[in-house]
């Protein structure tokens, strides 16, 4: 006699460390994992900030379904939530999401006195109190170019001949991942964010996020005299290039050297066995929106997640917000070394 249909049973149940390898496979087999939910990232994140990781894993028959990867976030400042993930601009669930998957997340989020969720991408809930925003910021990918020439060729004309001129000012460009390589990133970064009003984040964080990424994270940086005038750090993942944090100097403006560093980093990326560049995201009808549509890139809509319990306001950490106008003017102001002292406290929580 057959035996009876049984039907498939789903639990939705946070991983425990037993977990992590079979984990790792599902991300690492599975198309839509971003560099974002790799267990790299993950980690670094929680190690350089305190920032801890919980894993809600979907099953389905004891056989994972679907992960989703969240930052415990705690800030004095900007209050406490769970991130998809932690200083990413991506992330969300991998694998199939549903209703069972998305309840877990608000009962761990109600659990650990966390007011907010944030989903930065995968699938998305609808209803029970979810926000989709689909308007506010775009995604720039571009294939690269076989060669140099044709990479320059590429890129628009006006914006052509300002990569032009800074190649005719001679810098150098070094490519590396040592203690001079971090320092010099770091100098420029937290300089370059200073002039825009925000604080720097932690330099363990850069340091964690390239010691768990080997190979697949490095600093590209421009030189004019022995002097850094703009330096990116970046991610590889599965055949892109993206330039993640990375900064110029004020005389970089001049020497059109922040234009000669992402040159150098689509050459750079082609030559190691990359074939897209991934010029991360920007918020909508901003400078940098304009700067990447400039290149030639298109911008690709993004779509964002978040839910608040009720009784709380939404987390703003947006620097573009009008209550963050008259605070960035202010800390436009701080000396440097100021700043970079207490910055990254506060940056802290803006994952």
């Amino acid at each position: 006699m057959n035996a009876p249909f049984l039907p498939s049973r789903v639990k939705v149940r946070l991983a425990d460390p037993g977990d992590r390898g079979a984990v790792a496979r599902f991300l690492d087999e599975h198309p839509d994992t971003e560099a974002f939910h790799r267990l790299e990232w993950l980690d670094a994140v929680e190690r350089a900030t305190g920032h801890r990781v919980r894993l809600l894993l979907s099953e389905r028959d004891g056989a994972i379904r679907a992960v989703l990867a969240l930052h415990q976030v705690h800030s004095p400042l900007f209050g406490r939530a769970l991130v998809s993930t932690g200083f990413g601009v991506g992330g969300g669930v991998v694998g199939e999401g549903d209703d069972a998957l998305f309840g877990a997340v608000q009962e761990l989020a109600l659990r650990l006195q966390c007011p907010t969720v944030e989903l930065r991408g995968g699938a998305f809930p609808h209803g029970f109190g979810w926000h989709i925003k689909a308007d506010s910021h775009a995604g720039f990918i571009a294939p690269l170019a076989a060669d140099d020439e044709a990479q320059l060729l590429a890129i628009p004309r006006k914006q052509r001949a300002e990569v032009r001129r800074g190649l005719g000012y001679g810098m150098e460009v070094r490519v590396g991942r040592e203690a001079q390589d971090r320092a010099m990133h770091y100098a420029v970064y937290a300089q370059s964010v200073h002039n825009l009003g925000t604080p720097v984040f932690p330099r363990a964080l850069f340091d964690a996020v390239l010691d768990a990424f080997g190979d697949d994270a490095d600093i590209l940086t421009v030189l004019h005299g022995g002097t850094p005038l703009a330096s990116v750090l970046s991610l590889y993942h599965r055949g892109a290039v993206m330039p993640y944090w990375g900064g110029g100097v004020f005389a970089a403006r001049t020497m059109r050297a922040n234009d000669v560093m992402y040159y150098a980093l689509m050459n750079h990326a082609r030559r190691r066995g990359c074939d897209r560049f991934d010029f991360g995201r920007s918020k909508v009808d901003t400078g940098a929106y304009h700067f990447k549509r400039n290149w030639g890139f298109v911008p690709q809509p993004l779509s964002y997640a978040h839910w608040t319990a009720d009784g709380h306001a939404p987390r703003d950490v947006n620097p573009l917000s009008p209550r963050y106008r008259v605070k960035i003017a202010l800390w436009q102001k701080l000396p440097l070394g100021l700043a970079n002292r207490i910055g990254p406290f506060i940056a802290r929580g803006l994952a």
